[in-house]
């Protein structure tokens, strides 16, 4: 099936396009935060009546998830870690002053799921998809001032095992109310791109929409000027301009800024566009959209470019949740670990398979990350939830999105780019993952799976030509739904809204999707665990850009990029260890492929992948005992290998077994790894030197010496360096007490900040105590809430709001939030009888 392009993606796509939005309504200063005051009830019992008795009604602060305030079960459903669902109910008491001139608008940024609201008795809507924005007028709906107005949420999520993924339980993000004059700039109502970039002077065009809610006809004057980091006016433009009664009309607005600075990753400089509509020489509405300057391109023969600058896409795969806070993820959680992410040498992320929240995008703006928003994991067709694939399973709380996408694809996905489309950081827009599976024409086709097909198909190239593919394709009956047609549907509405970036997918059969009409509505062709596709694309698809889209973090991954200039990058599965798709392996409650884990702590590869991604050197030491390894040691040389020398390139999503200490008996062989990007590195031990080797000795860039086991000090440090690069490990005695450490020691009094403290055992030395595990009890005092503990560990399952956790390598972690109250917060812990030193936080 063949699908006709415009000339103006052929080959490659190049964009000159920027912008940003720094909250919920993309900086919209009208919106007060509406995430206080609200009661809850986990209830199916109907409380939408303004006469429903909320007395009793459990306070909770926005956003909320309760599913990760209950205990894991393992009766539940390991797609969705083990944790309930079920009917919630949200109320609200609030009081307004309106006014004749005034409308007023309530903004969600995303429920899961199925969420109906109403306000004073009147519906005001019902919303299926948990990850789109939506807002209301609420204008007609509220009471006189003064009056209580009981704004009222029901979310049901009784089909709790509705993802592949965790994805939390209620008003999970932020909700803002916005108080706007009649004739106002609209929600979502700026479109900022940027036809010429260059440092000498740049092009902004700013399309601008005015709604007129009055019964009469508005003349007024639109002002807008462009403001730097600094608070400086760099160009401003003015037109006047009439609208009719009950209308809404969209203005054009160009101006040009001289010797910009451009977003890029290491500066991500943003200016806002503040627009005001001024009537009757009075300023009635303001409304400002933060933006930048960046160039993107993609070449499908030289790979991709931001500003002109040759730049490899370092990506990960990011799912919404954060551990012990679920799916409501306070911004300060994000930060911490966008940061680690950031020092490993990552620069771009991929919200899978969702888009992602306001504040999240807001981050990735302001720390330099490029984003590829993702809006759908299914789209006519189902996947099975607890197997991944086509769906093989029919009941009840199973039954996700797909049932109303047909309805909703086209609201959902343009109100997601509506809302994001002002992001500097998002340079992709993802139609899809993995569809393939859930339209079995395309498995058929590919032959790989064919009762006397050999090999793997993740590690083989395609055995079929694309013409053999295409006859077999062909020759299968259609389903209800044609993957291609679909995908041509999802890729105009997404360009219907933005045309300044490139639409692409996660294709899972990318030799079936390249001759079925499939990656005809693509830009760039996204690879899920496709590397051994690489260079057969190449041959038979030249011309359209690709790249990875979901890899594996392993050296193999990375090699095949540097291998290939016309491969942009890759994303990793994943950035960070996520809840869920546990497919009934309790205890194991998540994926445990992450670079960082559930408590936001670096793992063996991410300082692997730190050594890859970047230039400043690193050394980092591993230890495991001989037979915990799948290594041998030959008896005549003593190298250290594989049984099949290329197993390095097999590797897949979860890190061989290793540890960061040095604590094992007298005795044990053990075999030490070093993660360096220097040439040479020599580990001593206990001073005493055991040789210095060479990184081109070893293939898969790891390493390696066997040790007899002694107690003292290993140590690993680069030869012939500038700097002194050096990674200690000591041999640790028994626990003797608990060490905290904050990630801050102030916090702002706003409901919303958040402070990261780990708790480490140490021995009377005050070394890390990294192989023994002990509970460990947190006592708070004072004007801090806990919002729960967590050791990292994917196969912990007590309970994550709690004050006690098993630690995980010796350490955990408690976060704690602060509330409207100024003050101190105490902080102390205790494991057996062994204690902490206090810490204090302040809260201003």
């Amino acid at each position: 099936m063949s699908h006709p392009r415009p000339s103006l993606r052929l080959f490659m796509f190049v964009v000159a396009a920027l912008t940003t939005a720094s909250n919920v309504h993309g900086g919209d200063s009208r919106a007060v935060e509406f995430n206080s005051g609200w009661l809850f009830s986990l209830q199916e019992q109907p409380a939408h009546s303004v006469d429903v008795d909320d007395t009793a009604w459990r306070h909770v602060q926005l956003p909320h998830d309760w599913s990760v305030e209950l205990p894991f079960d393992q009766r539940l459903e390991g797609c969705t870690a083990y944790l309930p669902g079920g009917i919630g109910w949200y109320r609200k008491h609030f009081k307004t002053n309106v006014d004749d001139d005034h409308v007023t608008y309530v903004h969600f940024d995303g429920i899961y799921n199925r969420a109906e609201i109403w306000l004073n008795c009147v519906k005001l809507g019902f919303h299926p998809y948990g990850y789109s924005p939506l807002f209301y007028d609420i204008t007609n709906h509220l009471n006189a001032p003064g009056e209580d107005n009981i704004l009222v949420v029901k979310v049901d999520h009784s089909r709790y095992a509705d993802s592949r993924w965790y994805t939390g339980s209620g008003i999970y993000r932020d909700v803002k109310l916005i108080r706007a004059n009649k004739l106002h700039v609209p929600i979502w109502g700026t479109f900022v791109t940027t036809p010429k970039v260059s440092t000498g002077t740049s092009e902004v065009a700013i399309d601008i929409q005015v709604q007129n809610a009055f019964d009469r006809p508005k003349t007024f004057q639109l002002l807008t000027k462009i403001v730097d980091s600094s608070g400086y006016v760099v160009a401003n433009e003015e037109l006047s301009a009439e609208i009719s009664a009950k209308t809404t009309h969209t203005f054009r607005q160009d101006l040009s800024v001289t010797s910009p600075r451009l977003w890029n990753l290491d500066d991500p400089s943003q200016y806002v566009a503040d627009t005001t509509i001024i009537s009757d020489g009075e300023v009635i509405d303001s409304y400002q959209t933060p933006f930048g300057f960046r160039d993107i391109k993609f070449d499908a023969e030289s790979g991709f470019y931001l500003n002109g600058e040759h730049t490899l896409i370092q990506g990960v795969c990011l799912h919404h949740d954060a551990g012990l806070v679920g799916a409501a993820v306070p911004t300060g959680v994000w930060e911490r670990r966008l940061s680690k992410l950031k020092a490993g040498g990552c620069n771009a992320i991929r919200t899978a398979h969702n888009p992602a929240s306001e504040k999240f995008l807001d981050l990735c703006d302001r720390m330099g990350f490029l984003v590829q928003e993702e809006f759908y994991d299914e789209w006519d067709n189902p996947k099975d939830k607890r197997l991944n694939m086509a769906e093989q399973h029919d009941d009840r709380i199973t039954r996700g999105h797909a049932e109303f996408f047909q309805d909703w694809a086209e609201r959902d996905l343009k109100a997601t780019m509506r809302r994001d489309r002002n992001h500097p950081s998002i340079f992709q827009w993802s139609i899809g993952n993995e569809i393939e599976w859930t339209y079995p024409k395309y498995r058929e086709a590919s032959g790989y799976f064919d009762a006397d097909a050999s090999g793997n198909y993740f590690w083989t190239p395609p055995h079929l030509t694309p013409d053999e593919v295409r006859t077999r394709y062909q020759n299968i009956p259609d389903g209800p739904y044609v993957l291609a047609d679909t995908a041509e549907k999802l890729a105009q509405w997404t360009r219907e809204m933005d045309t300044t970036r490139p639409v692409t997918s996660n294709c899972i059969l990318p030799s079936v999707s390249h001759v079925t009409g499939y990656t005809d509505a693509l830009d760039v062709v996204g690879y899920s665990y496709r590397r051994v596709v690489y260079d057969y694309s190449r041959e038979h698809f030249p011309g359209k850009p690709i790249m990875g889209t979901e890899n594996v973090a392993q050296w193999h991954e990375w090699k095949a990029v540097l291998e290939r200039p016309f491969i942009s990058g890759v994303f990793l599965w994943t950035g960070i260890d996520y809840m869920g798709e546990a497919r009934e392996d309790w205890p194991r409650k998540g994926v445990l492929s992450g670079l960082l884990d559930t408590a936001g702590f670096e793992k063996p590869s991410y300082h692997m992948m730190k050594t890859l991604w970047g230039d400043e050197p690193h050394v980092y030491l591993a230890t495991q005992t001989l037979p915990q390894t799948d290594y041998h040691v030959d008896a005549i040389s003593g190298v250290i290998g594989t049984e099949s020398p290329d197993a390095w390139t097999k590797r897949t999503w979860v890190w061989h077994s290793v540890n960061h200490h040095w604590n094992y008996k007298p005795g044990d062989d053990v075999v030490v790894e070093v993660y360096s990007n220097t040439d040479r590195v020599e580990v001593l031990l206990n001073g005493r030197s055991l040789g210095i080797k060479s990184l081109s000795d070893f293939p898969d860039r790891i390493f390696k010496w066997l040790v007899p086991y002694e107690p003292g000090v290993l140590e690993a440090r680069a030869v012939h360096c500038d700097a002194v690069i050096r990674n200690r490990i000591k041999t640790a005695g028994p626990p003797a007490s608990v060490s905290l450490t904050p990630d801050t020691t102030e916090l702002v009094a706003n409901n919303r900040d958040v402070a990261h403290v780990v708790a480490q055992l140490v021995d009377a030395d005050g070394i890390p105590v990294r192989d023994q595990e002990l509970d460990v009890v947190f006592e708070i005092e004072g004007v801090a809430r806990v919002l729960g503990v967590d050791n990292g560990s994917g196969k912990t399952v007590t309970q994550y709001q709690s004050n006690r956790v098993v630690t995980h390598q010796g350490r955990c972690l408690l976060l704690i939030q602060s509330t409207g109250k100024s003050g101190v917060a105490t902080i102390r812990a205790h494991a057996d009888n062994l204690q902490s030193r206090p810490i204090t936080i302040d809260v201003r």
